[in-house]
């Protein structure tokens, strides 16, 4: 996965199917609405507004992330591009594939940020020194 870039990474529009009085839903189903199957789920909340996270990569995890709630940032990094997208509709997931260095920054207050991982938690597939990432991606 070294040789991944953040061009391989995309937004993903999921249908939002919505009832006048009702509100709207989204459904997201393994290998069909994502390309993988999830395997952990988590979300983070209460970040300060203006906070980060990430600030990481990974050897092997895919990603999806969506703004359940509020809006923040993404800022995706190959080693020699970046690219930033900002995430503030509940039915819209940004696809990270591995060997992506991934910075969330910028949330609003009372955001919550949706992660569908492929993989359950391995810390031996994190990269969570930028030098030692760009080291990784270049071998």
């Amino acid at each position: 996965m070294r040789d991944t870039t953040v061009f391989d990474c995309t937004l993903i529009e999921m249908d939002k199917h919505h009832s006048d009085n009702k509100g709207n839903i989204t459904v997201v189903e393994n290998s069909k609405t994502i390309p993988f199957d999830v395997k952990r789920t988590y979300y983070l909340y209460d970040v300060p507004g203006g906070g980060s996270r990430g600030a990481h990569a990974h050897k092997e995890l895919q990603q999806m992330i969506v703004a359940a709630s509020g809006s923040f940032d993404v800022t995706l990094d190959d080693g020699n591009v970046k690219r930033t997208f900002t995430l503030n509709r509940p039915y819209q997931g940004l696809l990270i594939v591995p060997g992506i260095w991934r910075d969330l920054n910028n949330f609003s207050a009372g955001s919550v940020c949706l992660v569908l991982a492929s993989e359950k938690y391995d810390e031996n597939d994190y990269i969570r020194d930028y030098e030692s990432f760009l080291k990784w991606k270049n071998k």
